[in-house]
């Protein structure tokens, strides 16, 4: 039941990346390409047009994808301390036994698993891919439909919340709610082991966040960021490194009119399936591309 459908990250080579990501997570290659002029520009971003892209799916066969899309590294690039989105994560069977298969991988642990602060049933663990994309990798102790969490039907299963930086999270609050009209919790504030080290802060001090849910399941997160947190810096007309976009689909498409940064357009391929598809610009600029559902 989820909304969310993608995350595209850029990769400084689409293949390369795609190796690592087919033989540590076990994700399969759906749809190769290159990126053409109309979608680029949708994103304001007309110089990753030609660029070769590639959509991958997890083992499970669920249809939330990753997009790996070719663009140049950029030096100033640090996860985990600019605005948009910081991070995609992705639910696991068996989180020691991810770590293990981790250990041995490319990707850097840059969080052991332990439980997640105020959430016991929740054990997640980070790391940090070679392209310096942040991926949370999480074992849901608790399932069913109370908790608003999907059940893993592979050991490394799909995306299943997108995290986003905040500067101010109210605002980002009360712009989802008045544009999307999704539900969500109140603000929370927590240990928050990623942004502690990425700022440097007091070991007492929290982090407050919120999550965003559509008929009870969460697929979004949004994260109050220290006041230190910078805009993150991009080539002209590329696209921005690490979590460069995140897909999701809305029901009611009326209800969007007058918010988008680019009208939808019907659009093809395996992520959007023929379904007219926008583009919007949290308060922060993040790009979320939104895909018309059916009721």
């Amino acid at each position: 039941m989820t909304l969310l459908k993608c995350a595209t990250l850029i990769a400084q080579n689409v293949k390369d990346t795609a190796k690592r990501y087919e033989v540590w997570f076990g994700y399969s290659i759906v749809e190769t390409g290159n990126i053409n002029a109309g979608l680029a520009a949708s994103w304001g971003a007309p110089n990753s047009a030609g660029k070769p892209y590639v959509i991958m799916q997890p083992a499970s066969g669920q249809k939330v994808f990753l997009r790996l899309i070719q663009g140049d590294t950029v030096e100033s690039y640090a996860p985990i301390r600019t605005l948009g989105w910081a991070a995609t994560e992705i639910c696991v069977q068996d989180v020691e036994e991810v770590n293990k298969r981790m250990v041995e991988s490319p990707f850097e642990i840059i969080g052991a698993p332990k439980p997640l602060d105020g959430f016991p049933t929740v054990k997640p663990m980070q790391v940090r891919g070679p392209d310096n994309e942040v991926i949370y990798l999480t074992e849901i102790k608790a399932d069913g439909p109370s908790t608003g969490l999907p059940v893993p039907q592979s050991l490394v299963d799909r995306p299943f919340i997108m995290v986003l930086a905040c500067r101010d999270l109210r605002e980002s609050i009360a712009w989802i709610e008045r544009v999307f009209g999704f539900e969500m919790i109140d603000p929370v504030a927590i240990h928050y082991s990623m942004i502690s080290l990425a700022f440097d802060l007091h070991e007492d001090e929290k982090v407050e966040l919120v999550t965003v849910k559509w008929r009870g399941e969460v697929f979004l997160e949004l994260d109050q960021y220290p006041s230190e947190v910078t805009e993150r810096e991009k080539h002209q007309g590329e696209l921005p490194p690490g979590v460069a976009i995140t897909t999701i689909e809305h029901p009611d498409f009326s209800r969007l009119e007058g918010h988008w940064d680019c009208s939808p357009v019907r659009r093809h391929g395996a992520l959007y399936e023929g379904r007219m598809t926008g583009v919007m610009k949290s308060p922060d600029g993040a790009l979320l591309e939104v895909i018309e559902r059916a009721q």
